[in-house]
């Protein structure tokens, strides 16, 4: 997918929109499984706990927080990046309030399983966002823009720096911390690539449209309007 015109942004936008809701799902059902969350997600729910606000709220916050540390990096952000920062989050939120799966209690393995297959639909979600091509993660982009700075660091030590001080901050606010935390920390990187193999996705061919290049297509397309119309008359 490539954003060469208005319509492209918009339709990407819904196609964005639509995975990170399919990847809100995946963790959600990460958190029913109840039996520890992922680094981020303990961190959130910690934020949660501590000051009395829906996880999706804490997620928001944390979210915008590090755009804009992202921006002071120098991080290229896009429509993608926001979109992740809001709905990701507040989808979560949702469907605790509908309670579609409840939280499982009493079996580990069914709790296992519940996890997994939460990791393996944020891996098939990731595939549905980054195909959009309107930048990553707020999280992300933090990882990279660490790495460009920390060079003598390879990203995967920088990603787990991330994790360790993320885990820590959560575990202190009180989130929960257990199996599935270390369920979540190893075996979401490998169900992604799983998800990528399945799809054939490769994720260094996609060309990602920054907020720049978007408003410079927004506003072209518009002033190209407003010429024809004036030509027109």
């Amino acid at each position: 997918m490539k954003n060469h015109t208005l319509s492209d942004i918009a339709k990407h936008s819904v196609i964005a929109a639509l995975g990170l809701m399919l990847f809100g799902f995946g963790v959600y059902l990460t958190i029913q499984a109840n039996i520890g969350v992922a680094p981020w997600d303990a961190f959130n729910l910690g934020l949660s706990k501590t000051f009395g606000i829906l996880y999706g709220t804490a997620s928001v916050m944390v979210s915008f927080t590090i755009i804009v540390i992202d921006i002071l990096l120098g991080e290229r952000i896009g429509i993608g990046t926001v979109l992740d920062a809001v709905i990701v989050g507040k989808t979560v939120d949702l469907l605790n309030y509908i309670n579609i799966v409840p939280a499982i209690e009493g079996s580990l393995p069914l709790s296992i399983a519940v996890m997994l297959t939460g990791l393996f639909i944020m891996g098939l979600a990731q595939v549905v966002y980054m195909k959009a091509g309107l930048c990553c993660g707020p999280r992300d982009a933090l990882m990279l823009g660490i790495n460009r700075r920390l060079k003598m660091l390879p990203v995967g030590a920088i990603s787990v720096l991330m994790m360790v001080i993320v885990l820590f901050a959560g575990w202190r606010l009180g989130g929960p911390i257990g199996i599935g935390t270390i369920i979540c920390t190893f075996g979401i990187g490998t169900l992604m690539q799983l998800a990528f193999a399945i799809t054939r996705f490769e994720p260094k061919a996609v060309e990602h449209t920054g907020f720049a290049e978007s408003w410079r297509i927004m506003t072209g397309k518009m002033t190209g309007k407003t010429k024809n119309s004036k030509e027109q008359r």
